[in-house]
């Protein structure tokens, strides 16, 4: 028999162990928010082991969906004219904010405050205070039908892409008017930035191009070929490269951003759309819109491992 106090020293350790693990909420796996447009749901993932694990009724339409820095709050745009705010917890709608006409991409900004909402029948970009759960102002765009309204790594501008048009137009925050546009393909969708701030690249569907913004110069710096219909955007959190979603292709490519060139392509569903991508950059998710479905990237590997059934056409995913 071994010794009482090894024994004791020995359960000590693995009741300390155990703890650690039950109150450290950095081991528990991201969940991902699908927002299923013709359902009207959100859809739940863990990403700890692909399932879904719940779903939330959101409204009419839900496409944009962002969540909180606090993690206990998404803001999901539905149609016709509003955002609505979900509790997490709750798992039910708690408020709703009238914005622009048809509100399509959500975002949040780098500090956590503000919200962004294109409106694309309005023609303008509503903006959303976190802390209060109200719109600030709202900016109208010259360009028709704006889909996606980015804040910049400072969170001192926004950046417009119309899709009725081949323009992105550059807000800012503080003096809340468009202050600068730039010309890109035509009907520009998805905008992302890098983890430094220094570039951001806009996927202009018509174009089947993704183009590279200076971000400090705002300036259009180089074009780069992608599939058939570039959709969407994420950035790894490395900054070495950046996934292009691909209507048109159904598939993923794959773009090295030291060399500003796809070098493969990853095979997904039907009309791919919003991506999110893992904290960890080991695992990106796909909203598949036409095969109800959202496809799991190893983005290690850079193969699709898996599809995961979720509501009826979804749009948008988000990653907390």
């Amino acid at each position: 028999m071994k010794p009482i106090t090894q024994q004791l020293r020995r359960s000590a350790l693995g009741l300390a162990v155990c703890v650690s693990s039950l109150g450290s909420p950095t081991l528990a796996a991201p969940f991902a928010y699908v927002s299923n447009e013709k359902s009207g749901t959100i859809s739940i993932i863990d990403t700890a082991n692909d399932a879904v694990v719940g779903e939330i009724k959101a409204g009419e339409s839900p496409r944009g969906i962002a969540v909180t820095a606090d993690g206990k709050q998404l803001y999901v745009s539905t149609q016709p004219d509003s955002v609505a705010i979900i509790d997490i917890a709750e798992r039910r709608v708690v408020n709703k904010i009238v914005t622009g006409q048809s509100p399509e991409a959500v975002y949040l900004s780098p500090d956590g405050r503000l919200v962004s909402v294109a409106g694309e029948e309005s023609n303008d970009v509503s903006v959303i205070d976190v802390p209060t759960q109200r719109k600030v102002f709202t900016v109208k765009t010259a360009g028709k039908n704006p889909e996606h309204a980015v804040f910049s790594a400072d969170g001192r501008s926004i950046y417009v892409g119309a899709e009725d048009g081949d323009t992105v137009e550059i807000i800012d925050v503080a003096a809340r008017k468009v202050v600068k546009s730039l010309q890109v393909g035509k009907r520009p969708r998805g905008i992302a930035f890098s983890p430094d701030g220094s570039r951001a690249y806009v996927a202009a569907e018509n174009a089947n191009k993704v183009y590279v913004v200076d971000a400090v110069k705002q300036e259009v710096v180089t074009a780069i070929e992608g599939g058939t219909r570039t959709n969407n955007l994420a950035v790894h959190p490395s900054g070495a490269r950046i996934y292009v979603s691909n209507g048109g292709d159904g598939s993923v490519s794959l773009i090295d951003t030291a060399s500003n060139k796809a070098t493969l392509t990853i095979p997904v569903g039907k009309r791919p759309w919003g991506m999110a991508i893992t904290p960890d950059g080991k695992k990106l998710y796909v909203a598949n819109g036409r095969s109800d479905s959202i496809s799991v990237i190893d983005t290690e590997k850079n193969v699709k491992l898996r599809d995961i059934s979720v509501g009826q056409m979804p749009w948008g995913v988000v990653i907390r």
